[in-house]
Formats: C-alpha cells, sequence, structure tokens
C-alpha cells in the first residue's frame, strides 16, 4: 500500500487511464519513487477512534468552558483564582444577578460544563477499558515511564502514530510529525524557518504537551513512580536518560533567551526520539 498524494505526478499530464496509471506505478516502483503507508487492523482503527472522541469532548468542554466565561465577563464577573476548580463552583453557586434570565444562563452553562466533562471521563475510561485487547497496549504502558505522557496521551500517540517501530531512525520519526524545521537554501545561504507542521496534528499536539512539563526540576514524582512500576529497566533507564537531556535542554534554551513556544517546540522534538527508543524497546520487531 502506497499512498496516493505522494505519487509523482507531471503537471502536463491530462490523460488517465488504467492501462498507463499501472506502467507508471511499475516504473516508479522500479525506480523506488513510490511511498509505502501502514494500513491499520480493525481493531486499532476502533481504538483510533475511541481517542479522537475523546479529543472532540475536549474540544467541547472547551469550548463550554468559553461560552461560560464570556457570559460572566458580559455581566462584569470575574474569578481571580484557578477556574474550574471545587471553590470556582462555590463561587458560581453565589452569584446574583439584577435579571432573573440571567440565573437560568448561568445554570445552562454550568450543565453544559458539566455534561462536557462527565462525557470526557466516561471516554478515558473506555479508553483504558479497551488497551488491555489492543496489540500496541505494551508500547502504551512502556511510553507512560515517560515524564508528560500518561495514558490518554500515551494512548492518544500510539493510536495516530500506529506501528513506531516502521520508522527506521528517530529523525523519521520527527519529520513525519512536522518537527522539524523548515528550509529554503540555496548556495552558500541556509536559511530555516518555523516546523514543518507536516503529518498528524493530533500526535504533534500530545509530544507537545508533554514537552512543557520538562520546564520542571528533574525528579520522579509519586505518579511517574506508580507508572514506571513493572517496567523493564531499560525502558526505565531510557525515561531517566530523558529526563536528564530535556530538563537541561529546556533551561538551556530558556536561558538562551528562546520564546516559551521555539523551546517547547525543540524539546517535543527531541521527545520524539525518545518515544521512538522506548517503542523499538517494548515492540522489537513489526508485525
Amino acid at each position: 500500500m502506497v499512498a496516493p498524494s505522494l505519487i509523482p505526478r507531471k503537471p502536463g499530464d491530462r490523460i488517465k487511464t488504467d492501462r498507463r496509471d499501472a506502467a507508471n506505478l511499475a516504473r516508479l516502483h522500479r525506480a523506488g519513487e513510490l511511498t509505502p503507508v501502514w494500513v491499520p487492523d480493525p481493531a486499532h482503527e476502533a481504538v483510533r477512534d475511541l481517542v479522537r472522541a475523546r479529543q472532540a469532548a475536549v474540544r467541547a468542554l472547551r469550548q463550554a468552558r468559553q461560552h461560560l466565561s464570556g457570559f460572566l465577563l458580559r455581566q462584569g464577573q470575574h474569578y481571580s483564582r484557578p477556574a474550574w476548580t471545587l471553590m470556582h463552583r462555590r463561587w458560581l453557586a453565589g452569584l446574583r444577578f439584577a435579571q432573573a434570565a440571567h440565573h437560568l444562563v448561568l445554570e445552562d452553562c454550568i450543565a453544559a460544563v458539566e455534561a462536557a466533562t462527565a462525557r470526557r471521563d466516561r471516554l478515558e475510561a473506555h479508553i483504558a477499558a479497551a488497551l488491555p485487547d489492543w496489540s500496541l497496549a505494551p508500547v502504551v504502558r512502556a511510553l507512560q515511564a515517560l515524564r508528560g505522557m500518561a495514558l490518554v496521551a500515551a494512548a492518544t500517540l500510539v493510536a495516530e502514530l500506529g506501528d513506531i517501530t516502521r520508522f527506521t531512525n528517530p529523525r523519521q520519526l520527527m519529520a513525519y510529525l512536522g518537527l522539524v524545521p523548515s528550509e529554503h537554501s540555496s548556495g552558500g545561504t541556509r536559511r530555516q524557518g518555523a516546523i514543518t507542521k507536516a503529518g498528524n496534528g493530533s500526535a504533534r499536539r500530545m509530544l507537545i504537551e508533554a514537552a512543557w512539563s520538562y520546564r520542571f526540576p528533574t525528579r520522579i514524582s509519586r505518579e511517574l513512580l506508580l507508572r514506571q512500576e513493572g517496567l523493564a529497566k531499560p525502558i526505565r533507564d531510557t525515561a531517566w536518560k530523558a529526563q536528564e537531556r530535556l530538563c537541561g535542554r529546556y533551561r538551556k534554551l530558556a536561558r538562551a533567551g528562546k520564546p516559551p513556544n521555539v523551546v517547547t517546540a525543540a524539546i517535543a522534538r527531541e521527545l520524539a526520539g525518545f518515544v521512538w527508543a522506548i517503542a523499538r524497546q517494548a515492540q522489537p520487531a513489526a508485525d
């Protein structure tokens, strides 16, 4: 199976027949110009659909919260402490408005936030329940040894990427995720720009979110220790090596004056290399 969008085509070629397509594919295959793609099985597609349903629930929850915050802002109400906590919920219950209709709007917004939260939590529980029967469950469990890579992040990453062992080196995975810088060089001039953002956006987003946790000092928290229980020592050693390198790298780039988003993208790019290494250890050979 090859990627149709990556099949080379001549701009002036306006004739398409089965015979010409077959001959063209044969020539491209002989020249090594065709890019193979990994085809998921039905079980993998089911887990991926479940993960994407959870992503849709997260977006709905964010929109519901924004709707509630916008309504309160229009009414001159502002909560100065961290929002969406128990104290914030109690503060919402104590609000008073001059118009009775505003109380109805407030209760409807709160109900929408609570319903979206329950939907997200329910889907996360379904993801955890579906993992034991999944062929790539060992890879998901192994990736949780990394800092910032809990159950949902690891499951989303594996569901979107599939068999990570199909990448022969970590640079291929970094390029596939769109985390490598774009480049427009000619002659002796080399110009590099922002990351390409090619490939799977959901997997790239998970790595970016995980990379933010490396701005803190190197340590193994209680939650991380619990996630690493039962994992092989080489996997735990690789995860600790990732912490030592990425935490130090984050501080070094921050001291150099790099913008936080640029630093996080650089950390995510190197984190992809450690994800590749751990996946190879958890799944030595492709199926």
